[in-house]
């Protein structure tokens, strides 16, 4: 597994720039959803973690990238952030923490060689019935056409981009996976910029006792 991680991904103090247009997006959600605990998996640098726990969610982070972990400890000290990845044990982090309401995961998935070992990992820190909150790219037919038309596709698929992105999804294969690994989808969003146009999407996902699809 060490062979396919990307362990340098780059951060630095400055919040992604998704964060401008996601983060209002996913406070929202988290208020509709009446939840409490919220586990932030693969939280990059800390910034978005803190927002969720400034709004006055119990919020706890994990992160693979060691810099990524040290910048979130250094600037937000009363949070809790672990070094982890999707692709370890989660019990490493359940025995320290109680489990939680819900998973968020933003701008994560696209980047993982292994994107199943995402929802397995969520699934496990889970309550009953908890929530999994997702988003990615959106790739929808108008936006792959426009991309196309205005000869885009280098840029969005730039090979060259260390740790960049290397699984393009859509609606139904995001739901798909989800739902092979012990989640029900119950909404779907587009987010940023002209509707079918949109930069993500986000899933909602809810925790069910279903039979596990066998990778």
């Amino acid at each position: 597994m060490q062979d396919t991680v990307v362990e340098d991904y780059g951060w630095t103090d400055s919040a992604p720039c998704s964060c401008s247009y996601l983060a209002p997006f996913v406070l929202e959600l988290l208020g509709q959803l009446k939840v409490k605990r919220v586990l932030d998996l693969g939280a990059g640098n800390g910034v978005l973690c803190s927002m969720i726990s400034a709004a006055g969610f119990d919020a706890v982070g994990v992160e693979y990238d060691p810099k990524g972990v040290e910048i979130a400890r250094s600037r937000f000290p009363d949070n809790r952030f672990y070094s982890l990845g999707v692709q370890d044990d989660p019990e490493r982090l359940m025995s320290r923490e109680a489990p939680f309401d819900a998973v968020i995961s933003t701008e994560v998935i696209e980047h993982l060689f292994s994107p199943h070992l995402l929802p397995q990992f969520a699934r496990r820190t889970l309550s009953d019935d908890g929530y999994l909150i997702i988003s990615t790219p959106y790739h929808g037919y108008l936006k792959n056409l426009a991309l196309s038309i205005f000869n885009k596709w280098d840029f969005h698929h730039d090979p060259l981009w260390h740790g960049g992105h290397i699984k393009f999804w859509s609606r139904s294969t995001l739901t798909t996976l989800l739902e092979r690994h012990g989640f029900r989808v119950t909404q779907f969003h587009g987010v940023g910029r002209l509707p079918y146009l949109w930069k993500t999407m986000v899933l909602v996902a809810r925790k069910s006792p279903g039979p596990i699809y066998k990778v």
